[in-house]
């Protein structure tokens, strides 16, 4: 039994170099990454760097009340539409009762931030002309399709933001139109050259009528942007249909059930601006649960008639509406009939946080009130600079206490965490520097103390380690066997510890905004890169070490003298003698 541990115990002990070489490999690539991308410093923060601040006033033109629940509201959309993950420091802050202060730090889009945050993100109710499944589900799941309806009320396919409203029936043979082949598409624009199309529609969007003419050059082009759409691509999804003007045919993305569905959509049939008002409602009556009602005004109500009675007429796909905000679809319902009186219902396997988001979208179209633009001004870093000297420097003195102390208590052993220190730096500074243009990242001064608290954290794990080596010596033991034992125990103790701290920094993470989080997110970073640093750096630098002279020995400046810890005497193993059998003579 003791032989397969010692070969176990030779083999971790021969391969310490295979762990070395990939994190060199990692650190070679990451840096050229950041070379190649042109970013070769962190993106920071308004408070570091300066950037603009705007000023926006609210405006009751859109029959919304100027109150706290809007304003905060608005304030939340807006800080979502700018902020992404919560970690490119831009603030967005109501002032007074009317005002909401928008700081957009250096290095991001100013223009198109401001163009962002003081949109109402107009919604647009389009027919639908093809659809189709895009990315890897394309191949299994067939096109959202569905047949008649028993009420007049149009029933959900798609919904924004993961919320998903199921059609009544569904049908397993996808249409035609519903395809990228080039005559279906062709087909589908020259049916809608106008937003009132006739019921004629739906028999010249048949694939088998062949086209008439050639398609025109901007259909053609049309048809090449639909045809390369694939909505399962972040980048593609962000610029589908971007600059589309209302009477434009566009294209759009939608999400239904988890799978992305590229659209080909006519002119806008009804503005948003002309839904009354939207809410979610329960229907007791029939049992069909979770329902969204619109009301429309008067001019909403005859445009709203007048499209319900054509989409009636086609087939699936082009019996569809695609109510498109923000460039995507949230929601497609189909129509069976034509829908009068200015009131309608969207229908579907609804949840109430689903059914009232919906309904939210429509009443006001993302934004509660409309905004103007009062003042732009640009924010000097003067203060943040300050701010981040003397930040710096508190850092730099305490890393070097902490040098001075490893190395006053561990002597040769601080070589082995000055090193891990530098390695654990590398990679957050490079990371910093990449998620700077990927995710929107920001350094801000919160973010700077979370980095220098990582310091203290990242020498923790170095010491838990040492001092489980120097316990193993003190026991008898020569420092190879001492290395390999230490490291179980060493490693549940650092897991453990780097857990809390990681559980702590994602808490704060979701549960606060603005600077906090870029501390949390911080913090969360380097307490990962603790784990990555120990694992694949200071234990097999350990190993290779334990094998020199220098550190074998137990020399008094190696910081593992048996001599000055205590040591016992060493461990020695005897051999138990084989009874002897006596004979008889």
């Amino acid at each position: 039994m003791a032989a397969p541990k010692r070969g176990r115990s030779a083999s971790a002990q021969s391969k310490p170099g295979r762990a070395l070489a990939l994190i060199l490999i990692a650190i070679v690539a990451l840096t050229g990454g950041m070379f190649l991308s042109g970013h070769t410093t962190p993106r920071l923060g308004i408070d570091l760097a300066g950037g603009t601040s705007i000023t926006l006033e609210a405006k009751a033109d859109q029959g919304s009340a100027i109150n706290k629940a809007n304003m905060d509201t608005a304030v939340e959309i807006m800080n979502r539409r700018v902020n992404g993950l919560g970690v490119s420091e831009a603030e967005v802050q109501t002032q007074g009762d009317r005002n909401i202060i928008v700081n957009i730090p250096k290095g991001t889009n100013s223009k198109e931030a401001r163009d962002q945050v003081g949109t109402t993100a107009k919604l647009y109710f389009r027919p639908v002309l093809a659809q189709e499944a895009t990315g890897s589900a394309a191949a299994t799941s067939p096109s959202p399709s569905a047949s008649g309806s028993s009420t007049a009320s149009p029933s959900p396919s798609a919904s924004k933001s993961g919320s998903t409203g199921e059609k009544a029936t569904s049908s397993s043979s996808p249409s035609a139109s519903a395809t990228s082949q080039g005559r279906a598409v062709t087909d589908a624009l020259k049916a809608d050259s106008t937003p009132s199309a006739s019921a004629s529609a739906s028999s010249s969007a048949s694939p088998s009528a062949p086209a008439s003419t050639a398609p025109s050059a901007a259909e053609a082009k049309l048809q090449a942007q639909y045809t390369a759409l694939d909505c399962s691509k972040k980048a593609q999804r962000t610029t589908a249909g971007e600059g589309a003007k209302p009477g434009d045919t566009t294209v759009g993305c939608g999400e239904i059930s988890g799978v992305w569905y590229k659209y080909l959509l006519g002119p806008a049939a009804v503005d948003g601006t002309e839904v009354k008002k939207a809410q979610a409602v329960f229907d007791t009556q029939t049992a069909a649960g979770w329902q969204v009602t619109m009301n429309f005004n008067g001019k909403g109500s005859k445009k709203f008639a007048d499209i319900t009675a054509q989409l009636a007429k086609n087939t699936q796909p082009q019996n569809e509406f695609g109510i498109v905000l923000d460039g995507e679809v949230v929601s497609s319902p189909y129509v069976s009939s034509s829908i009068t009186g200015g009131n309608a219902q969207i229908s579907g396997s609804f949840t109430q946080d689903e059914a009232q988001n919906l309904a939210n979208m429509l009443s006001y179209g993302a934004l509660p009130l409309s905004f103007q633009e009062q003042s732009v001004t640009t924010v000097t870093a003067a203060l943040g600079g300050d701010q981040l000297h003397a930040g710096l420097l508190a850092g730099a003195i305490g890393l070097l206490l902490v040098v001075i102390y490893l190395v006053a208590y561990y002597r040769g052993l601080s070589l082995v965490a000055m090193a891990s220190l530098l390695v654990s730096g590398i990679l957050t500074y490079v990371l910093m520097a990449l998620l700077g243009p990927a995710i929107g990242f920001a350094l801000n001064l919160p973010a700077v103390c979370g980095a220098i608290v990582a310091i203290g954290i990242t020498a923790d794990s170095f010491i838990v380690y040492f001092e489980r080596i120097r316990d193993e010596i003190r026991e008898g033991r020569s420092l190879r066997p001492a290395v390999e034992r230490a490291w179980p125990r060493a490693r549940r103790t650092i897991l453990v510890s780097d857990f809390v701290s990681f559980l702590a920094a994602a808490v704060l993470f979701i549960v606060t905004v603005g600077k906090v989080q870029g501390f949390a997110f911080t913090l969360g970073l380097t307490t990962v890169l603790d784990v990555v640093v120990v694992f694949f750096f200071t234990k097999p630098l350990m190993t290779l070490l334990a094998r020199r002279k220098f550190f074998a020995s137990g020399s008094k400046w190696s910081g593992l003298d048996p001599k000055s810890l205590g040591a016992k005497p060493p461990l020695r193993r005897t051999r138990r003698s084989a009874p002897v059998e006596t004979k008889e003579a």
